[in-house]
């Protein structure tokens, strides 16, 4: 299968097989179309495409377009989503030159497209429809545009797109909210360090699903996340340059050209953010500014809606989840698997499965994880052995209450990194203690004693059963 062209192709597709339906009845996007998003991820989809969208004649809206696993593997042409890690160039592969994968890493690169956009002059930051969410949210929100900026440190130079939550101020300004451990603040530090006072970027709304995903990818710099979106993608994104020198998807519905003004600095929130709470920053943000916007005829605007899992972002986590496990396996060839339950609103929880082989492994893994990118946010890692699934609460559960002796498998870690959104962190945000949890088989050098013997059915009498089980009736 070829990969999807833009969002069109994508909504096409979903609804082709039954998983989007259309509303023609006039909604608001100031609470009514967050309330029927929500209420229809709770039940398990379908996505959505509103076509009478009040204040915004002309204007589509697009919503829970990654509404379950099955949406997104439709959309990335997989039969599961464990095939996307195998789809990233292997660091193994690269550091032997393996032919093949740096072949297949190539064919992943962005090339130049023809744009499907033309230029509105007239297109303002306040005639999106933009979502306001949650009834005290400071205002409304672009909750799923890319933001591409360019990258250029001591590592080279390279193009970075992410998902920040932007709040819209007036027609021409929007302050964008993004946390001191993204790509885009480090490289408004380095910015700063070079004395520049703005950043060229552009804000794009509405793309293929491929490029969308890559967008909340923890992909450290310098890797370019077009290289990135084209190995969800299994090819290349196509994309055309702007005035101001920013790359975007050649594709995408709506383009807002401009930059970010890092001397103008302003206070951003309330907002309700994916973790069930309202969100009240303690500090203030740069403020993009459009100079030029461009989209195509009839255009569909995509936002995505948080709050307390389920939602979206949780099917979009474990996108994530899967994408990255073959680099964490690489980095730690004990682990196993990885979860992140939906529950724990991702960066809270990371259930992992281990193949032990000697004392103190678990306390080992959990540690390396938590100084490793992204992960360094988590706040409580449970560490199981290979026979436990991590995606099965129950096992885990049960593996925990075998395993734990609390004075003994329970370390936590004070002063360590912490997600900003985390309202247990408060008052003192950006700065928290980390949980790990050794819910492993204890060895004997652990305990000092043997390990207690495990029930086991006798074998010939599994197989008597197994031979008799059609006489059983049952």
């Amino acid at each position: 299968m070829m990969a999807l062209r833009d969002l069109r192709q994508y909504l096409d597709l979903l609804e082709s097989r039954g998983m989007l339906r259309r509303v023609k009845a006039r909604v608001s996007p100031v609470l009514e179309i967050p309330e029927i998003l929500r209420r229809l991820m709770r039940s398990g989809g379908p996505a959505v495409l509103f076509e009478d969208v009040e204040g915004s004649p002309g204007w589509r809206v697009a919503g829970n377009i990654f509404c379950c696993e099955d949406a997104v593997k439709l959309g990335l042409g997989v039969s599961s989503l464990d095939e996307l890690g195998s789809r990233m160039p292997s660091p193994a592969d690269v550091i032997r030159g393996n032919v093949t994968s740096l072949l297949r890493a190539a064919s992943y690169l962005p090339r130049q497209g023809r744009p499907d956009f033309e230029e509105r002059p007239d297109l303002r930051l306040t005639d999106l429809p933009a979502f306001k969410t949650w009834p005290k949210d400071g205002g409304r929100y672009l909750t799923y545009a890319l933001l591409v900026h360019r990258e250029s440190g001591e590592l080279g130079e390279s193009t970075n797109f992410g998902v920040y939550r932007v709040m819209i101020v007036n027609e021409r300004e929007a302050v964008v909210h993004w946390q001191t451990y993204k790509r885009g603040y480090a490289e408004e530090a380095r910015a700063r360090e070079r004395g520049e006072g703005r950043m060229p970027a552009a804000l794009v709304i509405g793309a293929d699903p491929g490029t969308l995903l890559a967008g909340v990818m923890p992909a450290p710099y310098p890797l370019d996340k077009y290289l990135v979106a084209g190995s969800l993608r299994g090819e290349g994104v196509e994309v055309h340059q702007l005035p101001n020198g920013i790359r975007v998807p050649a594709h995408a519905e709506v383009v807002l050209e401009g930059y970010i003004d890092l001397e103008d600095l302003r206070p951003e929130g309330p907002f309700g953010d994916h973790v069930g709470f309202y969100d009240r920053p303690d500090r203030q943000f740069p403020t993009f500014k459009l100079e030029r916007a461009y989209a195509r005829p009839d255009p569909i605007y995509y936002g995505t809606v948080v709050g307390r899992p389920p939602m979206e972002d949780s099917v979009i986590a474990k996108v994530v989840e899967r994408t990255f496990l073959p680099l964490i396996r690489y980095l730690f060839p004990e682990v196993v698997d990885v979860s992140f339950p939906a529950e724990g609103w991702v960066q809270g929880l990371a259930v992992v499965s281990i193949r032990k082989r000697f004392p103190g492994e678990a306390a080992r893994v959990a540690m390396g994880l938590l100084g490793t990118g992204q992960m360094s946010l988590t706040k409580i890692i449970i560490v199981v052995d290979s026979d436990v699934n991590p995606h099965d609460l129950g096992q885990v559960t049960w593996a925990v209450s075998s395993f734990v002796d609390p004075s003994r498998d329970v370390i936590v870690v004070p002063q360590a990194p912490a997600d900003e959104l985390d309202v247990s962190y408060l008052p003192r945000r950006r700065v928290g203690s980390k949980l790990i949890v050794d819910a492993t088989r204890k060895l004997k050098d652990e305990t000092g004693g043997e390990p207690p013997e495990e029930l086991e059915p006798d074998r010939d009498t599994v197989e008597l059963v197994n031979r008799r089980w059609a006489e059983y009736g049952l």
